[in-house]
């Protein structure tokens, strides 16, 4: 027969009731004003996000990555990235820090017009150089975590777990990402902050059509396995505009603390820049044609109730 394992609440009470009267809030690392600023990302959370190919997920995550360490003084993170090395993720943030068009700095085409912008990003990078590392090969999931421990970091940042393998054989790869997900989130029960990107499998949008639409990309668009979103905290997907190539929605697809909420993106991909989309505020309506339209409105009515005495 087997043994039952359980806690009562009164077992927890005095514990819970004494951690919660502390008033301390759980750590989260800001990585952006505003709308950014309600993503969770911190010690023992697993924030994952996906999107579809070229959609912008490398873009976006390191830009988190970057700037959490920018505004967290203490902060260190461990970059594992199977598709870009670390030179060419430093190009991107380099145009993003210092406005300069990233075809530019891969071409290495400077002139003197962008010396101060040069240096203005490259002085923000190196602020940085020493609390950010990137794994090299081999890139599994028992170097990232001899990385982590050895180098100090933080901040885990995976891209992306489909290719990143655990210890052991696993079968498919299903197996596998499910294993994978077992152990990140593992790490972050032990205060790790662990940022995932993974890949999405196209949908049927509503005309039935296969597409990698925002409409049709929702929790079930994430390949390979369910165990992604089950172990997650929370579960953005990057969905671009149809309409519009520059915007893209940031669905919030799961919030394990927090009510969901979207964020709309505009997407400046010749600075592998993200910011938030920010609403137009309402044109003020003119005072004298607002004074006009009322005078001919009293006419009109003035001329329509004098026709029917």
């Amino acid at each position: 027969m087997t043994k039952a394992i359980y806690q009562t609440a009164a077992d927890v009470f005095d514990s819970w009731r004494d951690d919660l009267l502390t008033g301390e809030p759980p750590i989260l690392y800001h990585i952006g004003d505003g709308e950014l600023g309600r993503i969770e990302i911190g010690p023992k959370l697993v924030t994952l996000f996906g999107g579809p190919p070229g959609g912008g997920k490398t873009a976006f995550t390191m830009q988190a990555a970057v700037d959490a360490l920018r505004l967290n003084d203490e902060l260190r993170a461990v970059v594992c990235n199977i598709e870009m090395p670390a030179a060419v993720l430093l190009d991107r943030q380099l145009s993003r820090l210092s406005g300069i068009p990233a075809e530019t700095i891969r071409y290495r085409r400077f002139d003197e017009s962008h010396g101060e912008r040069l240096d203005r990003g490259m002085a923000t990078l190196e602020t940085i150089a020493d609390r950010l590392c990137f794994v090299r090969p081999p890139f599994d999931l028992a170097n990232v975590a001899a990385t982590a421990d050895e180098f100090g970091g933080k901040l885990l940042l995976l891209d992306y777990i489909q290719r990143i393998p655990p210890p052991g054989q696993h079968g498919d790869r299903r197996g596998s990402v499910d294993a994978t997900m077992n152990y990140l989130r593992q790490f972050a029960d032990n205060g790790v902050a662990v940022v995932v990107v993974a890949a999405v499998a196209r949908q049927k949008d509503r005309q039935g059509r296969s597409s990698y639409g925002g409409d049709s990309l929702t929790l079930a668009s994430f390949r390979e396995s369910s165990e992604l979103e089950f172990g997650a905290d929370d579960a953005f997907i990057l969905a671009p505009d149809d309409d519009d190539a520059g915007m893209i929605t940031l669905k919030h697809l799961k919030a394990r603390h927090t009510e969901p909420r979207d964020i709309r993106l505009r997407f400046d991909r010749k600075l592998q820049s993200f910011g938030v989309d920010e609403p137009r505020p309402a044109a003020k309506q003119n005072g004298k044609l607002s004074a006009s339209l009322a005078a001919l409105w009293k006419q009109t009515k003035a001329a329509d109730e004098g026709a029917d005495e």
